[in-house]
């Protein structure tokens, strides 16, 4: 459908080369887009950038960056615009998401023992790169008008329940949590939506905020079950069951929509 299509438009998505990233491109690539693949994992980057390739026989222009690095960011945004000449579409993918995997590793994620250094690593990637992202590319697009799709998480809107990270026979100050810093970038990331929404709302520039819920990548069994009771539809999301929102919002079809959160999460909210 026309509406949903974007033929001919340029998309930088940060992150590319992680699970959700890599939906992103290509359900860019799908929808007749051009997909700007930003990584700071160049053999990933390249994984995805052959799956293009052999998928929809395209290549894709793709970038080793370190987005919390100010000068390779502008320098980078500098390049795509030479390469292009224009920049239509910007998805703000990239975060910090250490798995949670055992107590004995995840003890320091507890508040009480979460250092000042993971919480600049996190914030820095999560939302000062984001920051600088939209700073830069953001300002192309309000050049001649575009959409900023900043991922969130279901965590942005609701805090993490922290019951479904336990493990039985552990003490209760050694179980291992989900982490402050994940809340805090996915939450302020709806903020800058909001901010960047009504800032370049006269250059024709619309930012929302997509809250995926959790998404399934062979997580314990016992995690998968506790998380999926947790939600309506019982179950967690497929890997490729958000490229339709990612489409939506870079799309015209939401075109009258900008500030908004858009939450896919099975219901879990809704509970």
């Amino acid at each position: 459908m026309e509406l949903f299509s974007l033929s001919g438009k340029v998309v930088v998505i940060t992150g590319a080369a992680g699970l959700l990233g890599r939906n992103h491109v290509l359900a860019v690539v799908a929808a007749g887009g051009i997909p700007v693949l930003i990584d700071i994992d160049k053999h990933r980057l390249q994984v995805v950038a052959d799956e293009v390739a052999k998928t929809y026989g395209e290549t894709v222009k793709m970038f080793v960056v370190d987005i919390t690095n100010e000068a390779q960011v502008k320098s980078c945004c500098e390049s795509v615009i030479k390469n292009f000449g224009h920049v239509d579409g910007l998805v703000n993918n990239a975060a910090n998401n250490p798995k949670i995997e055992s107590a004995e590793i995840n003890e320091q994620s507890r508040l009480e023992n979460f250092s000042l250094l993971n919480w600049d690593a996190d914030i820095s990637v999560g939302l000062t790169g984001a920051f600088l992202c939209t700073k830069y590319f953001g300002a192309a697009i309000a050049s001649q008008g575009g959409s900023i799709v900043n991922i969130s998480s279901d965590l942005g809107v609701i805090a993490p329940d922290q019951r479904i990270y336990q493990q039985p026979g552990v003490a209760e100050s050694q179980q291992p949590v989900k982490s402050v810093t994940y809340s805090v970038v996915k939450t302020g990331l709806i903020g800058l939506s909001r901010y960047t929404a009504t800032y370049w709302a006269k250059q024709g520039v619309r930012c929302n905020a997509l809250c995926p819920g959790g998404v399934e990548n062979l997580q314990d069994p016992s995690f998968v079950s506790k998380l999926s009771s947790l939600i309506p539809l019982s179950r967690m999301a497929h890997q490729d069951e958000y490229q339709g929102s990612v489409i939506f919002l870079l799309s015209d079809a939401s075109s009258y929509m900008t500030g908004s959160v858009l939450i896919v999460d099975g219901g879990r909210t809704a509970w």
